[in-house]
């Protein structure tokens, strides 16, 4: 019997041990994405704790956590096993943020201004458009392509939550699964850093920023970075320090999960390779590049404002929220929420070359450059934009350049058929097949 107790005794301290190199070190990422993850979708989406529990916090070690909403004071706290409790506040117009202890509460903040949508037919406004019938459009193809991107009741294997399609600037299709309708805010995450890119398209136009000459970064001027240009940071090319990989703890989710100041994580990391020289995908620059827009006005009132005022508001993406750091910087890289139809308008944009509406946003010339492949890249990334240049879809048209997300949001835009196709989701390749899809709609189409 002592035997048996002592065999017992030593598995439970294996156990301990095992839990203590592998998961305690994420507990404080794990109740960090748990705590943002509720308070977002429960007071942005009115989603209930339960649903998100099972949706959205529906991932590997996320599961693990306990979460509580506290709705008088509007925040949610999340711990795994008891331990690392972490904070996220909701505050109105400015959504959801996770937070540290030091973090002080009754600090006033401001409010970015927020200009009313247009009474207009969707998609220049958020009247429903009436029904636009083309006679080239294979409607049954183009409904049975979409229906087979859903799940059939209770099962959870493609799991798309909506899907709107644009043609010829009409609205032709759109679903959403159970739960969810045209006015579900979802988070796009990284297609945000597509939001990004377009607020520095408009200064550009507005000749009040050189994307060619060397970021303006004090802190880089006195090393090999102060030769990196905003171009570059555009173009995932800086050859600055970074590591992006969600099934691990690495730079992108401690400066998600853990950072006070976003942008500074990027900012401060050493050069590795010289500017234009090697492509890396990294969270951290976009939100380096938000930290170089606030920097860029003299007001954080200027800065919050024109985001909205400038991009957002002016294409009447009213459901639209993008989420602040604890600093009050926007996070460019991964906190954009919007309903499927906003999502829409943002590619509509791009697809009519920076036109909204007989207004022009963007010059022609600023989304010819987002769609244009980064060196180095093969042909995958443009200006804070994916391209199927390189053919990842091969199926899909080589012209298609798209806005791309976590667990498989999707804005494409498609010149050559005259297309935005929106899916948003909580599966990426290869579990959600994406060429199938763009296949299926785009070959509606005769």
């Amino acid at each position: 019997m002592k035997k048996i107790l002592k065999l017992l005794g030593v598995l439970l301290l294996l156990i301990v041990l095992y839990f203590g190199f592998t998961t305690y070190p994420k507990l404080d990422l794990i109740s960090g994405f748990s705590a943002k993850s509720i308070a977002s979708g429960h007071f942005l989406d009115n989603r209930p704790k339960e649903l998100i529990e099972k949706t959205d916090n529906d991932i590997d070690l996320i599961h693990l956590a306990t979460n509580t909403i506290d709705e008088a004071g509007k925040f949610a706290t999340s711990s795994v096993y008891g331990l690392k409790e972490r904070k996220a506040i909701y505050r109105e117009g400015l959504g959801a943020t996770l937070i540290n202890d030091d973090f002080d509460v009754s600090k006033p903040y401001l409010l970015p201004k927020r200009a009313k949508s247009k009474t207009l037919p969707f998609p220049y406004g958020n009247i429903d458009p009436k029904d636009t019938i083309f006679s080239n459009i294979d409607y049954i193809q183009l409904q049975k392509t979409i229906d087979n991107a859903f799940d059939k009741s209770g099962r959870k294997l493609k799991r798309t939550r909506a899907v709107v399609v644009l043609y010829k600037n009409k609205l032709i299709a759109e679903k959403y699964d159970t739960g969810f309708t045209k006015d579900s805010k979802i988070l796009g995450w990284s297609m945000t850093k597509s939001i990004t890119s377009s607020a520095f398209g408009v200064l550009a136009k507005q000749g009040k920023i050189d994307i060619y000459k060397p970021a303006p970064v004090a802190e880089w001027q006195n090393d090999e970075r102060k030769n990196i240009t905003i171009n570059d940071l555009l173009h995932m090319n800086s050859g600055l320090e970074w590591e992006e990989n969600y099934s691990t703890i690495c730079d992108a989710t401690k400066m998600l999960f853990q950072a006070e100041d976003m942008g500074k994580v990027q900012l401060d990391k050493p050069a590795q390779f010289k500017p234009n020289t090697h492509w890396n995908y990294s969270s951290g620059t976009t939100n380096l590049l938000s930290l170089i827009l606030k920097r860029h006005f003299k007001t954080q009132q200027e800065y919050l404002d024109f985001w909205y005022s400038a991009v957002i508001d002016k294409i009447g993406m009213s459901s639209m929220i993008v989420e602040q750091d604890m600093t009050g910087t926007f996070v460019g890289s991964s906190y954009g929420w919007a309903t499927a139809r906003d999502w829409s308008k943002f590619g509509l944009l791009y697809l009519n070359k920076g036109n909204w509406n007989g207004e022009q946003i963007l010059d022609e010339s600023w989304v010819k450059y987002t769609a244009t492949p980064t060196n180095t890249s093969e042909g995958k990334y443009g200006a804070q934009f994916w391209l199927n240049a390189g053919g990842k879809f091969p199926d899909a048209p080589r012209d298609m350049f798209y806005c791309n997300g976590y667990q498989g949001q999707m804005v494409a835009i498609i010149p050559s058929k005259d297309m935005v196709i929106v899916r948003m989701g909580l599966k990426e390749d290869p579990a959600f097949d994406f060429n199938g899809f763009l296949k299926g709609i785009v070959g509606s189409v005769k």
